[in-house]
């Protein structure tokens, strides 16, 4: 869904993307599929209008009291039944207030709930290219004030904001009723200046808020991305560095936040000159009214009953408003991230991926992540059902692009990939993923333990089919060592594991899903030699009967391939088994040299380390 065009009109983007906001806040407000809430919406607006009600007419019961009290009056006894009624009066106006909050929680719950979870499930549809532009400490403090603001809005945008307007509208008329048409004119006149003061000033505050949001995100985003990274700022001993680029944008909110509060004292003084004379001009009149006869002393009380009732809201109407732009904001940039459209998305009519055989065809794919550099070039090739292919070449030839097309991080520029000879952009993605497992270079774990980290390859699998999995990858015995064995915490990004434990984890994983096609991703480059010729046999077990693409960095991990597939600047220069290769005398026979010169003189100093 793209954002509202302004053509041809006065409409600012800016009271377009706040209409939006409040679109969309009205259709979790008032949700469809939710009768009960819709119920309680209702009553809760009906307890709204009893108590404004019984609120307005309170400075009567107050105006009846004070009258029977004057000594023209003469009274014998006390006007129980006024000040019983008064008092009354006051608490009905309380108790429909609390039962009126009491049914709206649920709605305002409720929504909040449902916001949160579809702005997750968006994020998890967009694209890679999007999850990699963002930094994820400011895209959570985005979602993290979007979601606080969500009740504050919803709830004052009913209880505050309308009920006041209505209650104005009240006590203007009653005072045009009750007295003449001056006292209903400067009542007036006095609330929109009001009004009219408090919307301007604080349209110019808004901004000092946004510079406030913006420099919070920043200094959120290097905090929490220089504590993930916490090993390489002690390698280079850069706390001071870290503390500096903290401190800035710390100190660009500081700046902001001085200026934001500033500006509030002039808000705050203009609103108290504005009620003063407001409140001044009507009292004057009421008091000649009551010196010429015209009223008695308890409408000089009543008249400063009803401003002084209606300017406790009207005050509050500020600062709710203030609130309400502050959520806005927030919520706009929230919603912002509901409206970017998935890069990759199903077709309309997309079936389930049927992979039976799990054969994978490229076809003259061409691909790049910006148009003035292409990464794949025309490249074709075939991973026969059940065969083992795999795919070298120097860094920066695009060998973990494939991987990614395949998943359909991103769709190809031209050309097709197929499975089983179903064009993967045909299919839907849901059923794509599924039928690939993969073990991926750079090993990411939850912040939990061994044994869900195992069972997210397969959530609903058995305790007994993640130790089998565990097995299978050579890392079951590791975890009963452990004292908390399976439930043992892997830390942050699975930092308390070494990286081969953590690979190790993944392959796990991975065998737990027991898909029809596997992609292992450099799976064994963060092993030692003697655990990667562990998880080697492992894998040859796992890839039987399967089809099977690897990416790989160690040509002796792949040398058993049916075949090897050698990529440079993303194109196929070579492509055959092992000894074909090396036969050819190119660029793969002068890669295994070097890798075996380089696996020489490690081996020669393991030795001198032995001795």
């Amino acid at each position: 869904m793209n954002h509202p065009a302004v053509l041809e009109t006065d409409v600012t983007p800016e009271k377009l993307s706040q209409w939006r906001t409040i679109k969309i806040l009205g259709q979790y407000l008032w949700p469809e599929d939710r009768m009960d809430l819709r119920v309680r919406v209702v009553l809760a607006l009906f307890c709204l209008g009893l108590s404004k009600v019984v609120n307005v007419y309170v400075p009567f019961l107050y105006k009846g009291a004070v009258d029977a009290l004057s000594p023209e009056q003469g009274l014998a006894a006390l006007p129980f039944l006024l000040i019983f009624g008064y008092g009354a009066a006051r608490v009905l106006t309380q108790g429909f207030n609390e039962l009126r909050n009491l049914l709206f929680i649920r709605v305002s719950q409720h929504a909040q709930r449902v916001i949160s979870l579809n702005t997750f499930q968006h994020l998890h549809q967009l694209s890679l290219r999007f999850h990699l532009d963002r930094q994820t400490g400011g895209l959570s403090r985005v979602i993290e004030r979007g979601i606080a603001a969500i009740g504050f809005v919803l709830r004052f945008t009913l209880f505050s904001i309308l009920p006041t307007l209505i209650e104005i509208i009240m006590v203007t008329g009653i005072l045009f009723v009750q007295f003449d048409i001056r006292f209903a004119v400067v009542t007036f006149v006095t609330i929109v200046g009001y009004i009219a003061f408090t919307f301007l000033i604080t349209e110019w505050r808004i901004k000092f808020r946004q510079e406030m949001n913006a420099r919070d995100s920043e200094a959120n985003t290097k905090a929490i991305d220089s504590l993930l990274n916490y090993e390489t700022v002690k390698y280079f001993g850069n706390e001071m560095h870290e503390h500096k680029r903290y401190n800035y944008s710390l100190r660009g909110y500081e700046d902001a936040a001085v200026r934001s509060e500033s500006s509030l004292t002039l808000l705050n003084v203009g609103q108290g000159v504005i009620i003063g004379i407001g409140l001044i001009w009507v009292m004057t009149m009421a008091g000649q009214g009551v010196v010429d006869g015209i009223y008695t002393i308890g409408d000089f009380v009543l008249v400063n009953t009803f401003l002084i009732q209606l300017y406790l809201p009207l005050s509050f109407l500020g600062t709710v408003y203030r609130e309400l732009k502050r959520g806005m904001v927030d919520m706009d940039k929230m919603f912002e991230l509901t409206e970017v459209d998935p890069e990759v998305q199903d077709l309309p009519n997309a079936q389930p991926l049927v992979a039976n055989a799990g054969e994978i065809v490229f076809d003259n794919v061409c691909f790049s992540y910006n148009p003035d550099r292409p990464i794949l070039k025309n490249v074709s090739f075939t991973v026969p059902s059940g065969k083992m292919v795999a795919i070298v070449g120097p860094s920066g030839a695009g060998k973990s692009t494939i991987s990614r097309i395949l998943f359909r991080f991103y769709d190809i520029n031209s050309g097709s990939v197929k499975i089983d000879r179903q064009d993967i952009r045909s299919v839907t993605q849901d059923s794509l993923r599924a039928s690939i497992g993969i073990v991926p270079q750079d090993t990411v774990l939850f912040n939990d333990s061994i044994a869900y980290n195992v069972q997210y390859g397969r959530p609903t699998a058995s305790p007994d089919e993640v130790h089998h999995a565990a097995k299978m990858a050579r890392i079951h015995e590791f975890v009963l060592e452990l004292p908390e064995q399976y439930e043992t915490k892997v830390g942050e990004r699975g930092l308390k594991l070494s990286g081969g434990e953590k690979q190790r984890v993944a392959i796990a994983r991975t065998i737990l899903k027991d898909p029809r096609i596997l992609l292992f991703d450099e799976a064994t480059s963060a092993l030692d030699s003697h655990t990667e010729q562990e998880i080697q046999s492992s894998l040859r077990e796992v890839s039987k009967n399967r089809t099977t693409l690897v990416i790989a960095h160690r040509l002796s991990t792949i040398v058993d391939a049916d075949s090897i597939i050698v990529l440079k600047s993303g194109e196929i220069v070579e492509q055959g088994s092992h000894e074909q290769l090396l036969k050819l005398g190119g660029e793969y026979q002068a890669m295994w040299e070097r890798q075996q010169e380089a696996q020489a003189i490690q081996m020669k100093l393991e030795t001198l380390e032995e001795q």
